[in-house]
């Protein structure tokens, strides 16, 4: 019959087995499309099958029910039919189930309490899985009545023998917040004892629920500081994340930034050949940054994480080494973030984004790195501009051969025929432009020669009027811009060739500016060698023809040629400082003399054409500043010279040549350089909202980091000590690991004790020996449970017989008081003999017998010596357990 039974429960199995493969093939077959599963069912029929005893066909109507509602169709009448199955033992149906319930509870808040009684059952499920589910699923009910409720499963699952269920307490707590800001104080205190679990998936859901519940009480911090960061290593990604956010956080807070003068500079074996020279604030101020134990124990820490296979954890502890750490840091982190340039493009942009940022600090660093930031003609525009900030960057500090290679890179880019994208050729050119601004006078030159080459070289109008702008602002970077009069020259000589008019505009602007620079030494004081005059011959042809902007330049040259003139044929009109005036006089030749005169008539000739011509134009902003330097000039040159009209020429004279500012051009990302590293701040570029003390925004998300805590307001660095206290609150002496004094003699927290932790005590407790005396194991001092007596020195307490855990659970005087007691797992007993030891005694005679007997006691004694030197270690065989 046994046999029989077997068979038929084994072809019971079969048939479950078949068809479950049935099921689930019919399942993959309805994901394609035209399968018969995707076949939406009425309302009756889902109901039917929810309805059935069968599990299959409940497991069939709720798969189908959810993929309805991910489809966002209409379920909400099946809400009754759904919540009845909460009670359903099978795991699968209770997953299905409480999703649905967590998606329509706030639709139907009154049938989604019936389910509460029923999740509330399963938080006593043996089943840790079981248990933690129902806790996720009464967390997400949305329904404000069952907040305390939800408290009350929280405050349960915290002290939960399994780390599944407590993590699910973790992660409930913020739900809980948002659902009744009220349960405030209860939730702190579970985060608290959350904070310490010894594992260390779990702290990371409490670290991550304390920055979204109460990000400014750093006091929980204090005692969990040092557990929390050597857990840190251990996490999954998501904690490590939340932990590194509030570790940086903590430390600006907590730790002052202390400075000291270094007494000797570096020696130069000393320096290490492969890294580059710094020029950071600490080395030229020749101030060290003094790290606190805490904070370098951090730093330390965080070190294997930059091994990370996840980007965000990379940029987060480069966050920390940037904001936290010294110069050297800093450097530890290049390398793994220009490793993330081989992952996908949109890391690659994210990971761009912070090396710019990092190398507006400290780019010295990325300079080993160049080759890596090189364009690629396939990257979108986003990469490739990022990677242009980066070579503008790390170009001055690069040598020789690399600078040359960067040039040769821009320069090829920079051409059409190597490149079909305009957008490049041109932030090629710009880049250009910013290398030589920021560069030696020998790197400029060479970057003025390949400008020069594009402009002649290249046919495409908007290419040559950039090169042409950025050929502007070199010309009036130099130290010394009459070296460049030949340059301004040789841009005239081919006007024509060039047809945009921003780059005509240019080139006119250009010639104006050197309107006053003579071509030759020989040549001053006589007029001559400066082609100002002439270009504004030629322009005056084909005046109607220009474009409005070039009109403006060449109605602003002939204003600098006229002034020019006048201060030539007048010195005394001359500013008093003389910085832009030409200092000559009419000599004594009359030829020379009725030459001048001849030129001078031409130029007012110009000057009055000119006027016309802008009277009558069609742009009112070109009519307007004719009329405002016709004011400021006038036209009449033989009109009668008064203090006036002196007075009116030397204003012109301040107004139109005046000394130009050099035009810088920063990298676009200066913008960006007050936002938080790894922040979406840096990624958009700025957030609206009030900003709070904590730096948090309103509106957006960014946030910004403390100022570093003043030196001498800094929390006591003793909060930080870890120490541990049994369940009722009772110390266990013996270090300051067990509630003891410090080694400086100072007492430091306590926290309580996690069911974890007492069940790795029991474990350790029932592996160790019986006490030789006194009720404690713990390093030669020996402790009472409740009602018990203190032996300091392991005493057997007055000489009375030892008390075992069976005698004080037998013991009639009353309930066990519900603090903490330490009592001992074994008692002594006798030792028990084997079996073969029993006949070896009954075998042998008397004497042999008294010899067994001695070698007996021997083997106590040595069993004895060994319980005292494990009692030496600390402790370790004693037992918490609560009364």
């Amino acid at each position: 019959m046994e046999s029989i039974s077997r068979i038929s429960s084994l072809l019971e199995t079969a048939r479950d087995l078949t068809l479950e493969a049935a099921q689930s093939a019919s399942a993959v077959r309805g994901l394609r499309p035209g399968g018969s599963t995707n076949r939406r069912l009425p309302i009756p029929q889902l109901k039917k099958l929810l309805d059935s005893r069968n599990e299959r066909d409940v497991l069939d109507g709720l798969r189908r029910v959810i993929s309805m509602m991910y489809r966002s169709e209409h379920c909400l009448p099946l809400f009754s039919s759904v919540i009845k199955n909460v009670a359903s033992p099978s795991m699968e149906i209770k997953k299905l189930v409480y999703i649905y319930l967590v998606h329509y509870a706030e639709s139907e808040p009154d049938l989604a309490l019936l389910s509460i009684n029923t999740i509330q059952k399963s938080l006593t499920d043996q089943n840790p899985q079981a248990r933690a589910m129902a806790l996720k699923a009464m967390s997400g009910i949305r329904v404000p009545v069952i907040s305390q409720i939800v408290s009350l499963a929280i405050k349960k699952g915290s002290g939960d023998m399994s780390p599944i269920v407590r993590k699910a307490a973790a992660l409930a707590i913020p739900k809980c917040y948002r659902l009744d800001p009220g349960t405030s104080p209860q939730l702190l205190e579970y985060l608290s004892t959350l904070l310490g679990d010894k594992q260390y998936f779990v702290a990371g859901a409490a670290v991550m629920a304390f920055l979204e519940v109460c990000p400014d009480r750093i006091d929980l911090i204090h005692k969990h500081y040092r557990g929390l960061v050597r857990k840190l290593v251990d996490m999954d990604e998501w904690g490590q994340l939340a932990t590194l956010r509030l570790m940086t956080v903590y430390s600006r807070r907590c730790f002052p930034r202390r400075l000291r003068k270094s007494s000797t500079k570096p020696d130069f074996y000393d320096s290490d050949s492969n890294h580059q020279p710094s020029h950071s604030r600490d080395e030229v101020g020749n101030e060290i940054p003094i790290l606190d134990p805490d904070l370098e124990l951090l730093l330390n820490t965080c070190k294997p994480l930059l091994q990370s296979r996840n980007s965000a954890v990379i940029v987060s502890v480069a966050r920390c080494f940037l904001y936290l750490g010294t110069p050297g840091h800093i450097d530890q982190v290049v390398g793994p973030l220009v490793s993330l340039l081989r992952s996908p493009l949109d890391i690659q942009q994210l990971a761009l984004y912070n090396i710019v940022s990092v190398c507006l600090i400290r780019p010295q660093p990325f300079v080993r790195y160049t080759t890596r930031f090189l364009l690629r003609t396939t990257e979108p525009p986003p990469i490739w501009r990022l990677k242009l900030e980066v070579l503008t960057l790390v170009f001055p500090h690069c040598t020789a051969h690399l600078k040359g290679v960067i040039l040769n890179e821009l320069h090829h880019f920079s051409q059409s025929s190597s490149s079909n994208n305009k957008d490049l050729m041109k932030e090629s050119i710009k880049t250009i432009g910013r290398c030589a601004q920021s560069a030696d006078p020998t790197t400029s030159e060479r970057c003025l020669r390949v400008l020069l080459r594009q402009v002649f070289s290249n046919p495409e109008g908007s290419l040559v009027a950039e090169s042409l702008t950025v050929i502007r602002h070199l010309i009036q970077h130099s130290s010394k811009p009459e070296m460049h009069l030949n340059t301004v020259v040789h841009l005239a000589k081919n006007l024509d060739s060039v047809t945009d008019a921003n780059g005509r505009a240019t080139i006119i602007w250009l010639v104006g500016e050197f309107a006053g620079v003579q071509k030759g030494e020989e040549d001053v004081g006589r007029g001559k060698g400066n082609i100002a005059a002439d270009v504004l011959r030629i322009l005056v042809k084909n005046f109607a023809e220009e474009s409005e902007m070039a009109k403006m330049q060449i109605v602003l040259l002939a204003a600098k040629v006229y002034v020019h003139h006048h201060r030539h044929r007048h010195p005394q009109d001359v500013v008093e400082d003389g910085q832009q005036g030409d200092h000559d006089h009419r000599t004594q030749d009359p030829e020379m003399n009725d030459e001048e005169d001849r030129k001078g008539t031409q130029i007012n000739l110009l000057w009055t054409y000119i006027l016309l011509l802008a009277r009558y134009d069609t742009s009112y902003d070109l009519r307007d500043r004719a009329r405002f330097l016709k004011a400021l000039l006038g036209s009449d040159s033989a009109a009668p010279r008064g203090d006036n009209h002196h007075a009116t020429m030397q204003l012109a004279t301040l107004i139109l040549l005046a000394p130009k500012p050099s035009p810088y051009a920063p990298s676009p990302s200066e913008m960006r350089r007050g936002y938080v590293l790894g922040s979406m701040g840096l990624i958009l570029g700025g957030g609206g909202g009030e900003k709070d003390q904590f730096g948090r925004t309103q509106e957006g998300g960014f946030f910004e980091l403390p100022d570093w805590v003043k030196d001498g307001e800094e929390p006591d660095p003793k909060l930080r000590d870890e120490q541990l206290v049994g369940v009722g609150g009772s110390l266990t002496p013996g270090s300051a690991a067990f509630g003891g004094k410090n080694k400086d003699g100072s007492m430091g927290n306590t926290r309580q004790i996690s069911a974890a932790e007492r069940l790795d005590g029991a474990l350790r407790a029932s592996k160790s020996s019986s006490n030789k005396g006194g009720f404690g194991v713990g390093g030669g001092e020996g402790y009472a449970g409740s009602g018990g007596s203190h032996t300091p020195h392991g005493g057997n307490n007055g000489g009375k017989k030892e008390k075992t855990l069976d005698d004080w659970l037998d013991e009639d005087d009353g309930p066990l008081p519900a603090q903490s007691k330490l009592v001992n797992v074994e008692s002594e007993r006798p030792r028990r003999k084997d079996a073969d030891e029993e006949e070896e005694e009954e075998e042998e005679s008397g004497s042999e017998e008294q010899e067994s007997g001695s070698e007996e006691e021997e083997d106590d004694e040595e069993e004895e010596d060994e319980e005292d030197m494990y009692e030496g270690r600390g402790g370790e065989g004693q037992k918490l357990i609560s009364g």
